[in-house]
């Protein structure tokens, strides 16, 4: 006997998280992505149907396959995965899984999808994004666009967040992810910040007791070259 699992029929379409590249049509007038796996071949645009990228011709998601889009449930597992040096480009999108769909324990596996929202995290010099500039890769027909703040974007091709979100139609709202802080940077907290005064009066008598053993080595050095075969003739 063949199991089947029980079929779903909630009330709303499911949301999912995703990463994947933002890309430019060669000629600028498409706006869209492309996945970090093996559907990064086949860019799609903010509604899209997936296909087998084996040529088969089932319909997506068969159940002896793995084509159609994946994602996963939790936005904090698909935001660990730009950590991972191949995927810091890339950016989070949350979507609405629609059509068939099976259901794993992390995410879904599924044939259509409509792309709500793309958060756009940081510049590589760690300032908020304005704008997708070229990251200097592509697929054929597609330019890919990486975070830029505005004293990186330069001479490159770019988008501003919104002209990008406007391009790619179909309500697509796109936000700029916080900016990067270095635990140093902005001046971090100073642990002597912290000392109270008996603590700042031992730190002065141990840098004086410091000078003073200083000068005594120094006032030696003087005597032994005062002394030295050089000076003691003169007068």
């Amino acid at each position: 006997m063949r199991l089947r699992l029980p079929a779903e029929r909630p009330a709303e379409p499911p949301t999912g998280y995703k990463i994947a590249h933002p890309v430019l049509s060669q000629d600028g007038a498409r706006a869209g992505f492309t996945g970090v796996s093996l559907g990064g071949a086949l860019p799609y645009g903010v509604v899209a149907d997936a296909s087998c990228l084996y040529g088969r011709r089932h319909r997506p998601p068969a159940r002896l396959c793995d084509c159609g889009f994946h994602c996963v449930h939790d936005r904090a597992v698909a935001e660990a995965l730009l950590c991972t040096a191949e995927h810091r480009d890339a950016v989070l999108l949350e979507v609405t899984v629609l059509g068939a769909y099976i259901r794993f324990e992390r995410g879904f596996r599924y044939a259509r999808q409509r792309v709500r929202t793309a958060t756009v995290g940081p510049c590589a010099c760690g300032a908020p994004a304005v704008a997708l500039a070229d990251a200097g890769w592509g697929r054929p027909g597609r330019r890919a666009l990486a975070a830029a703040c505005a004293g990186c974007v330069r001479g490159r091709t770019s988008l501003t967040l919104a002209a990008f979100g406007r391009l790619a139609g179909d309500g697509l709202r796109v936000v700029a992810a916080p900016a990067v802080r270095a635990p140093d940077a902005g001046g971090a907290p100073d642990p002597h910040d912290e000392f109270g005064v008996p603590e700042l009066v031992a730190e002065a008598a141990l840098l004086q007791a410091r000078l003073d053993v200083l000068q005594s080595r120094l006032a030696r050095i003087r005597e032994r070259g005062a002394g030295g075969p050089d000076g003691a003739g003169r007068n």
